[in-house]
This record gives C-alpha cells, structure tokens and sequence, in this order.
C-alpha cells in the first residue's frame, strides 16, 4: 500500500517543481512574438534604423504592390539585397511622419 501513495506524491511533487519552469518558458516564446512584430531593421544605405510594426509592414506590402504588380508576395528578409535597397530608398522619398529612430 505504501507503493501507491509514494508514486502519488512524487507525481505532486514533480508537478509542482516543473509548473514554474512551464510558466516561464510560455512567457518566453511570448516575448519572442511580440519582438518579432515590433523589430527594428538597419537601413545600411542610409544609415539608420526603422522600427518594423505594422505600419512598417502595410507601407512595405503597398510598395512591393507597386513594384512588382503580379509576382508572388515575397517578405522584406527574403528579398535580394538590391530589392531591400530599393524599399528604403521608397521609404525615405516617402517618409513624411519620420517614423524611424536614428540611435
């Protein structure tokens, strides 16, 4: 009778030593999320940085719309570099809210 209730107590005992590290590490991949939402990209053309939010994101998707009328959807990462030089190029002939942050 003393196997069972050995067994429970170290199930307990187990649960309750892991339930912060479960906890924790749920945060953290929340975090993660939330920073990849709100990056901060380097323009090395022109030297600054821009902060990559969903305005960011919408005026990216108008530009690559412009562009490139008809071609699949491709993200900012993956595009060539001289394709990611022609958006900050965009971006700052059309920057009228001076939205990034030069640090």
């Amino acid at each position: 009778m003393k196997k069972p209730v050995r067994f429970t107590s170290s199930l307990l005992l187990a649960g309750a030593l892991l339930a912060p590290v479960a906890t924790f590490a749920q945060g953290r991949d929340h975090d993660r999320d939330d920073r990849n939402k709100n990056a901060r990209v380097y323009d090395p053309y022109h030297k600054d940085y821009h902060n990559w939010n969903s305005d960011e994101d919408n005026r990216y998707h108008q530009w690559y719309t412009q562009s490139y009328n008809g071609k699949t959807y491709r993200p900012y990462q993956k595009l060539r570099k001289k394709d990611q030089q022609a958006y900050w190029k965009y971006r700052h002939d059309n920057d009228r809210d001076h939205d990034h942050d030069r640090h």
